[in-house]
């Protein structure tokens, strides 16, 4: 099974794409979809839209894992987010590819064991889970194989699907 996970944003959206044999993961790719500041929403959007589609063109996805959105303080910064969230989801529905989201909380516990553990925890858990020799970068990328390791490691279940 190939995941496509995602960490979801509009100046940078993480990407990490995992295959998944019996008990056995693998990293495949990772890395990030970055738009032009100086550009408008709405060509962020499409940047997006057109990268989301190229990736799961090229890997072919079963399932696709995003993070769900948390606010905390700043919704100004949300509401893009959200959008971009948006677009990405609509991309993956376009191509039948059935959707789960996780908390931060719910990746954070599956990758580990701690609900709250910190940026340096997760990035040393994923380095160590996929057997690489350092962490990948940028952050994102690392939050969006967070997120297809969780999703390789839960209960279907108790995640939402979308």
């Amino acid at each position: 099974m190939i995941i496509l996970g995602i960490d979801p944003g509009y100046g940078l959206v993480g990407y990490g794409i995992l295959e998944k044999n019996g008990g056995d993961i693998r990293a495949v790719d990772f890395g990030c979809i970055s738009t032009p500041k100086d550009k408008k929403l709405s060509e962020r959007l499409e940047i997006i839209s057109q990268c989301i589609h190229i990736l799961i063109d090229k890997y072919k996805p079963d399932e696709m894992a995003i993070e769900k959105l948390f606010f905390n303080k700043n919704i100004t910064t949300g509401i893009p987010v959200a959008q971009a969230r948006g677009v990405i989801v609509l991309a993956a529905q376009e191509r039948g590819i059935p959707i789960y989201q996780y908390t931060p909380q719910n990746i954070k516990m599956a990758i580990t064991g701690m609900g709250n553990a910190d940026k340096k925890q997760m990035q040393f858990m994923v380095k160590t889970i996929l057997g690489l020799k350092e962490a990948p970068k940028p952050d994102d990328a690392a939050d969006a194989l967070a997120v297809a390791i969780c999703h390789s490691q839960t209960n279907l279940q108790m995640s939402g699907q979308i």
